[in-house]
């Protein structure tokens, strides 16, 4: 919690290094990281609890004591004065006498309700201040809450729901490579299969790096719809339907996840996704015309050129693949030449809004100031991703963020200023998920889908365009 705090860690990076350098395992490891992780997400609930309960603003470190505190009395099956007592003695040992006895007040104060009793004290009223209900009450900033219901087209109830959800622990979520790994091989290491993707496996318990295939980067952690999104461009046809599919592009591959992925169907096919039952349904477009068809297994035989503008993380993409050539570059200043690759992933720098299940405490480090910064950057590598692919060649717009400022609005002020580029119903290459939207784009949503909430665009470049 200090880490987090003070130098900007990331808890899912730091946690695991904690737990292997004090050797905590099983079930103590367990409650290690539910006490970090669920702190973390209630944090904007815990505050507002801690401010009624206190007659002034403790300092940051009993702070996050007493957030620790309220997180086992309030939302964990910790006995009352057990939650009390070990916290009370932590800030003694951390901090001293005095904050201790401080601690032991506020916490007495906060156990005498439980969590449905304290949310109508301290939330604002729902229908005077919806988006200030749904904040309090769901522990995340406001202006999330109204990101997230402008992105849902206004639903208040449906914004509700997808609150909860990014409060829930989420499923370690394996891939297994085609090719180089399958998920009967992860099932024997206690996995079940994916709802969605067929390369998906679900971890219920148990460190996915003691896995062999996770080891031997045969297999990876890697979220449902991050599998989804890149199959779904590697299932395009392409026009001519006859002409090359050779050469990807990953734009921005670090740290590696979706390379990973389509560095392996590249070299050995989608194997297991569609299994070569999808055929193009339109006649045009066997013809060669600028049209949608249905969706294609890709049958392999292809090379992936994976890059990133950070050196270290094109090292980490380096360490996830095997046949893709990688390098450090600059997407906004192509190392490439014009119009030379058949398909293109641009899975873009943003927010991270939709991976709040996963990375806690990123809903408090982020605010609307970086979204302006970010669209600028998005929309340069979306020209560059453009430019990069041949006509008639496919490209895939992605942001782990379901804000409408990184997703709808930066392919609409692109495509609509281009003369080059068609839109594709990307809906039609993931036939396997409900409940994507009204298209042309696809969202997933942790609520309905059990996902990140990852967005996607498809876009194919004219076919006889410079």
């Amino acid at each position: 919690m200090r880490a987090v705090d003070e130098r900007d860690a990331y808890a899912n990076l730091l946690m695991p290094r904690l737990l292997r350098e004090r050797g905590i395992k099983g079930r103590d490891a367990a409650l290690a990281t539910e006490l970090a992780y669920g702190t973390l997400r209630g944090l904007g609930t815990y505050d507002a609890i801690i401010e009624m309960c206190s007659d002034r603003a403790p300092d940051p470190a009993v702070r996050d004591a007493l957030r620790l505190g309220a997180h086992q009395l309030l939302q964990m099956r910790v006995p009352p004065h057990a939650a009390v007592g070990t916290t009370v003695d932590l800030v003694r040992l951390r901090i001293g006498a005095g904050a201790a006895k401080f601690v032991n007040a506020v916490l007495r104060k906060i156990a005498s309700r439980t969590i449905d009793e304290w949310l109508p004290i301290v939330a604002p009223d729902a229908a005077h201040d919806p988006a200030g209900h749904l904040a309090v009450t769901h522990s995340h900033p406001r202006w999330i809450v109204s990101a997230f219901r402008d992105a849902l087209g206004g639903a208040a109830g449906e914004t509700a729901d997808l609150l909860a959800a990014d409060n829930e622990r989420p499923l370690v979520t394996l891939v297994a490579r085609p090719g180089r790994s399958s998920v009967e091989e992860l099932a024997e290491s206690g996995a079940e299969p994916g709802r969605y993707s067929p390369y998906a496996a679900y971890l219920q318990e148990g460190d996915p790096g003691q896995i062999r295939a996770i080891a031997e980067t045969r297999a990876a952690v890697q979220d449902e719809a991050s599998q989804l999104v890149a199959l779904a461009l590697t299932r395009v046809p392409l026009v001519p339907l006859d002409g090359q599919d050779e050469l990807w592009l990953d734009l921005c591959a670090g740290p590696g996840g979706k390379a990973g992925l389509l560095d392996a169907i590249a070299a050995y096919g989608d194997l297991e996704g569609l299994a070569g039952s999808g055929t193009p349904d339109d006649v045009e477009a066997r013809a060669g015309q600028r049209r949608e068809a249905g969706p294609e297994a890709f049958p392999g035989g292809a090379r992936l050129l994976a890059g990133d503008v950070q050196y270290h993380r094109a090292r980490l993409v380096w360490q996830t693949t095997r046949e893709a050539a990688v390098i450090a570059a600059d997407g906004t200043e192509p190392a490439w030449r014009p119009g030379v690759f058949d398909r293109v992933m641009l899975d873009a720098p943003c927010t991270g809004l939709g991976a709040l299940r996963r990375r806690p405490e990123a809903r408090w480090r982020r605010d609307p100031s970086s979204i302006a910064e970010l669209g600028r950057l998005q929309r340069r590598l979306l020209d560059g991703a453009l430019d990069a692919v041949r006509p008639g060649g496919v490209v895939a717009y992605v942001t782990c963020s379901p804000h409408l400022a990184e997703t709808r609005v930066v392919v609409g002020d692109v495509a609509g200023r281009r003369d080059d580029v068609e839109q594709l119903d990307a809906r039609r290459y993931l036939p396997e998920v409900d409940g994507l939207g009204e298209g042309p784009y696809v969202q997933f949503w942790p609520h309905r889908h059990g996902t990140d909430a990852m967005f996607l665009a498809l876009l194919r470049k004219r076919d006889g365009a410079a």
